[in-house]
């Protein structure tokens, strides 16, 4: 039988060495695994995290490895590129710092075994991601183990998979199920048992055979039914020679049928299931992407928490626990690879090696329903004959290795509703900002339904939408004023546009949790994007969290906003209570100041006078929070950029003249703005073959994107495009728009 070894512990870590070393470097940091060497730095702002080759080292005694036949090293995860060393011989590459890979170490094994793992963060132009808002942490910041079997047994060599595969298709109230393994070393005397079980461990169905492809009949089947009914069976490969079991493979599954209408939205088993839920990132505060099981499950009981019924899993492929949790759950997953924000022509081969390893490894899951071919990968253009090749190539992977999922694409704003991009994928989703990054809240619904009057037969959803909040607030929320209260309108708003059009088939709230983006100096706290409906650390749910648990969420609860919103100027101040509750009654001091009927958002005006203690009501349930009357407002509560290098009150802002605090899209309607701008940006952006791999380009398509910011506020995102502006840059910028005349 097969015995998996551990082999976390006491690695030797630095970013130090420029080559591998001959013996054990005992002046080297010691580390334990999960790691990663930016769970600092890349969470501080500036996007100067280290990003080059980092060597970890570790020496073993094969004695310590049961005795067998076949030694395999199992590496979960390595951002971005790895090299494998064992006894100073170079075994194996890996591109990809998302996916399993293994590498086959018997050959050079000995008694005393120093193993090292060159691992590179580097920016290139050969492996996704390269551009995008997030950290790339470098690392071994998954489990490594080491996998001991006989000569022969169940693959491990094709594309780090399970070596099973598991096809149920649903006949009436049965299921077949097709069991395919593979069998490396297969030999004459030695044969196949396939079985099944149900999620009470009772067998269901077996055979055995030296075929490795069987069809086992589940009669009666329990389905899989999402959140409502997670049902699980499991499959069984056992690899036996003569009566003796050599090796065994298993797999959790789930039958179900799905479809994706243009009308209908989702549905499940012939029940139209509308999928309202989030997108999550793998990382978290101090940690990075060194995530432990219980930061997966704590995220997931968040995630179940505000009653979610589908996960975009972006923008990678994410840890095996994660997909098993949502499986346990009954999550609808959207499962993506990184090909994102900027297609590079030399990286074709990538997406392919990273496709084929996430569906390999992740077949097996009933939660994943749709395969991400890219991720607004059209910034520079929707018509670019390679990017358009390298779509319709992993379009048809994705259909020839699974004939059992739909492709997806998540288009980037600007890209035209008629872009030959968009008509590759069987379903389309858009990542809109509206009321955010420019254009305002109302304009989302409207938009939907404009691309579903002019493609009836596409099936569009919203894969992206959200805005920043920290802990600043207003009575007057205005957008891109980072405020908790200007979240919460915008959530508000975006619920009821989207979540009453059932023609949607899939809404992902960007983001379920605020992330790293170390190039992001926004927000006043550097280095992370704060679109979370909680907060880094996960000790926070923002009020925008409980409009969502209000209209998703079966579990009875009562929820007052605004409790970090404590000292209030005005007489009469706005609160508001979020519930799932059909009445609630708010009281001040214990009066009653009255009853409000509906559905999931209450308003009430409250008389603002001295310190006053709330308490929302419904039924047995309450919540509870305070305001006190201030004479102005408290500059506490207004945000102030970390590090900013020019204040608005630095800008001369002369009358009929632009400055930095008006919007670029106001701007770019005079010529002298248009000329000065893309003058500017030309100079600026990096270039092809710069540090930042394939440099940005200012279209368009980018300018569209960047219209609604004003200048002041694209100042602290241009980090993320490789650029770094001084305070005597943007003096210099304002003063040229001070010459520009607004009529």
């Amino acid at each position: 039988m097969r015995e998996i070894v551990n082999f976390n512990s006491k690695w030797a870590f630095t970013k130090q060495a420029d080559a591998v070393p001959e013996t054990l470097p005992m002046n080297w940091d010691w580390v334990n695994l999960p790691h990663t060497w930016n769970a600092i730095d890349g969470q501080d702002g500036g996007n100067d995290y280290y990003r080059n080759t980092c060597y970890y080292a570790n020496s073993f005694d094969k004695m310590d490895l049961p005795e067998t036949d076949r030694y395999y090293l199992e590496i979960q995860g390595a951002n971005a590129s790895a090299d494998v060393y064992l006894n100073g011989k170079h075994l194996a590459h890996h591109d990809g710092g998302y996916s399993t890979f293994r590498v086959d170490i018997t050959k050079e094994l000995a008694r005393e075994n120093l193993m090292i793992i060159a691992v590179d963060n580097a920016a290139n132009d050969r492996v996704y991601p390269q551009m995008a808002d997030f950290t790339f942490y470098g690392g071994l910041y998954r489990d490594v183990q080491i996998i001991c079997t006989r000569e022969s047994h169940f693959d491990l060599d094709y594309f780090g998979g399970p070596g099973l595969k598991v096809t149920p298709e649903i006949t009436g109230r049965n299921a077949s199920v097709e069991l395919e393994t593979w069998v490396t070393g297969f030999q004459e005397n030695q044969s196949v048992v396939f079985t099944v079980h149900d999620a009470e461990g009772k067998e269901v169905a077996q055979t055995q055979s030296r075929d490795l492809k069987r069809t086992l009949e589940i009669e009666d089947v329990h389905l899989w039914h999402g959140r409502k009914d997670p049902y699980l069976y499991t499959a069984k490969v056992q690899l036996l020679e003569g009566e003796r079991i050599i090796d065994e493979v298993h797999a959790r599954f789930g039958c179900r049928t799905f479809e994706i209408d243009p009308e209908k939205g989702f549905i499940l088993n012939g029940e139209e299931y509308p999928l309202r839920g989030v997108s999550r990132h793998q990382d978290r505060q101090g940690s990075g992407n060194a995530l432990l099981k219980e930061h997966h499950e704590e995220d997931m009981e968040l995630i179940c928490e505000v009653g979610a019924t589908t996960i975009r899993l972006a923008h990678y492929q994410h840890d095996q626990y994660f997909y098993d949790l949502c499986d346990e759950k009954g999550m609808i997953v959207w499962a993506e690879i990184p090909y994102i924000s900027q297609h590079m022509p030399t990286a074709r081969e990538n997406t392919i090696t990273q496709m084929k390893e996430l569906i390999v490894q992740n077949y097996n899951h009933p939660s994943i329903v749709v395969w991400g071919l890219s991720n607004e990968i059209s910034m520079k253009g929707d018509t670019d004959p390679d990017l358009l090749e390298n779509h319709h190539i992993l379009n048809d992977l994705c259909h020839d290795m699974d004939k059992t999922r739909l492709t997806v694409i998540a288009a980037v704003s600007p890209c035209p509703m008629d872009s030959p991009y968009v008509k590759i994928p069987d379903v389309v989703s858009y990542n809109h900002y509206f009321g955010w990054y420019g254009g305002e809240v109302s304009m989302n619904g409207p938009w939907f339904d404009d691309f579903h009057r002019k493609h009836p037969e596409i099936p569009i959803g919203c894969s992206e939408y959200g805005c920043e909040a920290l802990n600043w607030h207003t009575s007057d929320p205005m957008q891109g004023d980072y405020t908790e209260e200007y979240q919460a309108y915008y959530h508000e708003e975006l619920i009821k546009q989207l979540f009453t059009r059932p023609y949607i088939w899939a809404t992902h709230v960007w983001n379920m949790f605020d992330f790293g983006a170390d190039a992001r100096s926004e927000g006043g706290e550097n280095g992370q994007n704060h679109k979370g409906l909680v907060t880094f650390d996960r000790k926070y749910k923002k009020d925008a969290f409980y409009a969502y648990k209000a209209w998703l969420s079966d579990e009875p609860f009562v929820h007052l906003c605004g409790k970090r919103y404590i000292n209030r100027a005005e007489d009469i101040t706005k609160v508001t209570v979020y519930s799932n509750q059909p009445e609630v009654e708010l009281f001040a001091d214990g009066v009653s100041l009255g009853r409000k009927k509906g559905e999931h958002f209450f308003y009430f005006e409250v008389p603002n006078q001295g310190e006053t203690h709330l308490t929302a009501v419904s039924g047995e349930l309450k919540d509870e929070s305070r305001i006190r009357k201030v004479a102005v407002f408290d500059e506490r509560y207004r945000m102030k950029e970390k590090n900013a290098i020019l204040n608005w009150f630095d800008i001369t802002a002369p009358e009929g003249y632009f400055s930095l605090n008006d919007k670029i899209g106001d701007i770019l309607k005079t010529p002298e703005g248009t000329a000065l701008f893309m003058g500017m940006f030309e100079s600026l952006l990096p270039k092809e073959g710069d540090k930042v791999a394939g440099g940005f380009e200012m279209n368009d398509t980018m300018m569209s994107m960047l219209a609604g910011f004003t200048v002041l506020r694209l100042s602290g995102m241009m980090g993320m495009m490789g650029v770094n502006l001084t305070k005597e840059d943007l003096l210099n910028l304002n003063s040229a728009l001070n010459k520009i005349g607004k009529s």
